[in-house]
């Protein structure tokens, strides 16, 4: 199967970001939800009160996987997260020399108390909850919860939300994809409880389970790229407040508000829209469950 992703090499996505970082629109759904321009004087470049002096540490996830990262390898630029990272450091004056990336996991990222990194890059959706443990820079992507399955079962036809109430369904513990399957989707049997996607993935493909429910970057990738006869149910629908990923820091960081700026920046001159279609799937063949 022909994967939905061309991954670009790291020249490439250069070439493609110069190309079209002035004529990219701006996103205006993925606004800031709460962040005022942070002065230079404040930011200093290079030279923020970091964990180690004159360096920048940013945390994600192992594995990390594409299209977010690209060879379990965050710190080759490649996949949209690594490149957003990499962004965000060089508007904080931080070379690719100067950067170090640190394995921390999804639920240690988010926990109360202090942290092992600057800020954490690993698809976090912003939440209240969420917040009263950790800082959020601003919004950097806007994201959709989708179910995806394989041919042949009982729900690769579903065309609503009713069609999965009776499904054996999974997702990764402690992310918004778990909370889209038990909130909106609410089915009759207990949902299956993942550490990670490699784990869900290896239920859906084994029949453990009918479905698993993923970010749709994630559902284009699997179904594109990793399962055998992956199949794409659909998009689940957006309940209130549209759901964002921001970059994690610790609470109450100094580091913060200088952060958002950067993302501010990356968005308002269309970096971001550049990185997203350079590195992420067109959002085409996903059908709205209703």
């Amino acid at each position: 199967m022909v994967s939905r992703f061309t991954l670009l090499t790291t020249g490439g996505a250069v070439l493609a970001l110069a190309a079209l970082s002035a004529c990219s629109p701006v996103d205006d759904t993925a606004a800031p939800t709460s962040s005022a321009t942070a002065s230079a004087d404040a930011c200093p470049a290079g030279a923020l009160p970091t964990r180690t002096a004159g360096k920048l540490t940013i945390g994600t996830d192992n594995p990390a996987y594409a299209p977010w990262f690209s060879d379990n390898d965050p710190k080759n630029g490649k996949g949209f997260e690594s490149a957003v990272a990499y962004q965000v450091a060089q508007r904080l004056g931080y070379s690719p020399g100067n950067v170090t990336w640190t394995s921390v996991t999804f639920n240690n990222a988010i926990a109360p108390g202090p942290k092992a990194f600057d800020f954490d890059i690993n698809q976090f959706s912003i939440t209240p909850e969420r917040r009263n443990a950790v800082d959020f820079s601003s919004p950097y992507y806007l994201v959709r919860q989708t179910v995806i399955t394989t041919k042949g079962s009982k729900i690769a036809g579903a065309k609503t939300i009713a069609e999965l109430k009776n499904a054996k369904l999974g997702a990764q513990v402690g992310t918004t994809s778990y909370t889209a399957l038990t909130e909106v989707i609410k089915p009759t049997q207990q949902p299956s409880v993942y550490n990670n996607n490699d784990d869900a993935k290896a239920a859906l493909e084994n029949g453990t389970v009918d479905g698993i429910v993923v970010d749709l970057p994630t559902a284009f990738y699997m179904t594109g790229a990793e399962l055998k006869d992956g199949v794409i149910v659909g998009q689940l629908p957006q309940v209130g407040v549209p759901e964002q990923f921001g970059l994690v820091l610790d609470k109450g960081s100094a580091l913060t508000q200088c952060v958002s700026t950067a993302v501010d920046q990356l968005r308002q001159d269309g970096t971001l829209a550049v990185l997203e279609k350079t590195w992420l799937a067109d959002t085409g063949g996903a059908p709205e469950l209703t």
